[in-house]
């Protein structure tokens, strides 16, 4: 499946030293343009938006991302990160928060990339517990994914076209796009 728009472009995915662990890299920088696309469709007039009094609103989920990915890379997984008070940017805008995330993802790819078989496997402190480092990054992929579809929720609550994230939605398709959604579609090859 291919974007017609990627916030990191394949020519920045960093080749990673333990090959085995590529397949980590690109799906952090193709979850990170997965998030942009969300991000993008809003407008700043949305960031105040929350569709129930209990729900964070938009900005405090862009909030949110920056600063629990920072907090993740940085504490769990060891990557060089910025000050906590240097994550976010000056004014919160789509533009601006779309802008932060990639500057922030960048680097990490390049470090990410740059470890070992052995440094992946390592357990590392989570929260109380030990998990190894691999185990701590998916837990951060499905962390951002939950907050991506919160924002593809408020989307189509605010009438909003949700964006193709892992196949067509109801306002994106393209041809061979086919759900699966039947017994019969289910037995395709």
């Amino acid at each position: 499946m291919t974007y017609s728009d990627s916030a990191i472009p394949d020519v920045k995915i960093p080749a990673a030293h333990a090959s085995g662990y590529q397949h980590a890299i690109d799906i952090y920088a193709g979850e990170t343009n997965k998030t942009v696309s969300v991000w993008r469709q809003l407008k700043d007039a949305d960031l105040t938006y929350r569709p129930h009094a209990k729900s964070s609103s938009v900005q405090e989920i862009f909030k949110h991302q920056l600063l629990s990915e920072r907090r993740f890379f940085g504490e769990f997984l060891g990557t060089p990160e910025p000050p906590p008070g240097a994550v976010l940017p000056a004014e919160i805008s789509v533009d601006s928060a779309c802008l932060r995330l990639v500057e922030l993802a960048l680097p990490r790819l390049e470090f990410l990339a740059a470890r070992t078989s052995e440094w992946w496997l390592e357990p590392v402190p989570f929260f109380g517990v030990q998990r190894t480092r691999i185990w701590v990054f998916w837990r951060r992929v499905l962390h951002s994914a939950h907050h991506r579809t919160q924002l593809s929720v408020y989307l189509r609550l605010l009438d909003k076209p949700v964006p193709s994230i892992y196949g067509p939605t109801a306002d994106v398709t393209w041809t061979g796009a086919t759900p699966t959604n039947s017994v019969e579609a289910a037995g395709r090859r």
